[in-house]
């Protein structure tokens, strides 16, 4: 891979856990594929429970990813999306919480699921709360603890902890906490939501960091960070840009290399504010954003389309095709990222965009 782009990152589902990112290896086609299934697809498929014991326990969680895999390959075997051996796969950190991390270590409820990621509850905490609100000690926090006991029997049973927590981002985990209200402290009380957030991006730094000295004591060096900005939409782009690009800019510092999920969103009012951190390396977007646009701001990022998986399920073949071809004139080289296909979508379906794909890939 030239080194300019060394500091890239792609899309990286593993079964059953919510989208995150890992580095690129410099083997990515211009049009990636990152495919993705609901916990519910695979309750369907599998019969497989995802509820706390699925979270809780590192070898239970291994034997199902195993089955899951299995199953992948049995339904998709051209496309091999369980891997070339799925009985050697080892359990990892993938998935657990869900995207509740964050929100748990400040006592957020969590809400299992036999066939769903797990829910937070809306115990939100209050002004006051907030405003006493001090960066959590990690180590004394029973889930936090737990996780590391977790670390502790995936190395001990299989050598290496590998695997990426969901740490969302910092307007995600402060939502879990304030609730609706914090979009009005965002305009209402900007002390107080900047004291959030500035405790949530301090947490979330000191979790990673935490974490990946951990995985790194057992072989696995982790250097990146990413933030989930799924909820930027519901703010403006001054708003972004004054009250939280700050903060993903805080986190981006702490770390080598730096992505930014944007959600299906149009990115276009906040691209160039993502594009002003130095050290991004991965950003998506949805369909409806200025494409050519991103990849001009974004020219060294890793850059990603999140396809709507209910466009996967009902969209006449010969739009997405059409998607395709200007997905590849207008972002490529690109992931796209083709997540929470669930079980009432026809595996006919997944072939189909896969072959579509590599049709347009090939095409002059």
């Amino acid at each position: 891979m030239p080194a300019k782009y060394a500091h890239q990152l792609r899309s990286y589902i593993a079964p059953a856990a919510p989208a995150t990112r890992a580095p690129c290896d410099g083997t990515e086609s211009d049009l990636r594929i990152e495919f993705g299934f609901t916990p519910r697809w695979y309750h369907e498929a599998c019969g497989i429970d995802f509820s706390q014991q699925w979270h809780l326990d590192p070898l239970y969680r291994r034997d199902t990813v195993v089955t899951m895999r299995q199953e992948l390959n049995r339904r998709f075997p051209s496309l091999r999306l369980g891997g070339e051996c799925p009985e050697e796969t080892p359990a990892t950190i993938d998935g657990i919480h869900g995207a509740l991390t964050v929100a748990m270590l400040f006592g957020i409820g969590a809400e299992y699921y036999v066939d769903n990621w797990p829910a937070a509850t809306h115990n939100y905490l209050t002004a006051q709360a907030i405003a006493a609100l001090e960066p959590p000690d990690l180590e004394s926090v029973p889930v936090f603890a737990q996780v590391v006991e977790q670390m502790d029997v995936i190395e001990r049973e299989f050598g290496r902890v590998e695997g990426y927590l969901n740490w969302q981002g910092v307007l995600n985990n402060a939502y879990r906490l304030r609730g609706p209200a914090i979009l009005a402290d965002c305009v209402a009380d900007l002390e107080l939501a900047d004291h959030l957030f500035h405790i949530v991006a301090q947490t979330m730094i000191a979790g990673m960091r935490h974490v990946y000295a951990r995985q790194q004591a057992s072989g696995v060096e982790i250097r990146h960070a990413t933030v989930s900005n799924c909820l930027v939409n519901m703010v403006s782009d001054e708003t972004y840009a004054e009250r939280l690009l700050p903060y993903d800019r805080m986190i981006s510092e702490a770390f080598d290399h730096f992505g930014i999920h944007n959600c299906a969103w149009n990115i276009d009012p906040y691209a160039a504010h993502y594009a002003s951190i130095e050290n991004l390396g991965y950003v998506d977007m949805g369909l409806d954003s200025n494409l050519a646009l991103v990849k001009d701001l974004c020219p060294q990022a890793r850059r990603a389309v999140m396809y709507k998986p209910t466009d996967l399920a009902g969209k006449p073949r010969e739009a997405i095709q059409q998607d395709l071809l200007r997905i590849k004139q207008e972002l490529s080289p690109c992931d796209i990222v083709m997540a929470d296909i669930d079980h009432g979508t026809p595996d006919g379906r997944v072939l189909a965009f896969a072959q579509m794909t590599d049709k347009t890939l090939a095409a002059p």
